[in-house]
């Protein structure tokens, strides 16, 4: 069974850091694009940033400069470092990865249970 574990969300002050951490068990082939999504109280989730097995990497706009998506592929963990956080970054956040079981299968999306990153102002 897959899964993903996520860790280091919490309450930080505007212009804080946190970083967050995934990492994927259980039993697979391989994992593929990794990424990072956050939903705020009334929103729908969002795409916040999204790293590929040869860690290209995508942002979104917003949060350019100032988050930096990173992986070890050895240990199937992705990280989301998050500095000069904003009042408007706070939204739980959910890991996703795209994993093949098998080797032969397409890769399917796990998400992992989210965190709470708060930013006061």
């Amino acid at each position: 069974q897959v899964q993903l574990v996520e860790s280091g969300g919490g309450l930080v002050q505007a212009g804080g850091s946190l970083r967050l951490s995934c990492a994927v068990s259980g039993s697979f082939f391989s994992v593929d694009t990794m990424g990072w999504y956050r939903q705020a109280p009334g929103r729908q989730r969002e795409l916040v940033a999204t790293i590929t097995r040869g860690k290209s990497t995508n942002y979104r706009d917003s949060v350019k400069g100032r988050f930096t998506i990173s992986r070890d592929n050895a240990k199937n963990t992705v990280f989301l470092q998050m500095d000069s956080l904003k009042p408007e970054d706070t939204a739980v956040y959910y890991c996703s990865a795209a994993i093949r079981i098998y080797v032969d299968t397409v890769p399917f999306d796990f998400w992992g249970q989210g965190t709470q990153v708060t930013v006061s102002s």
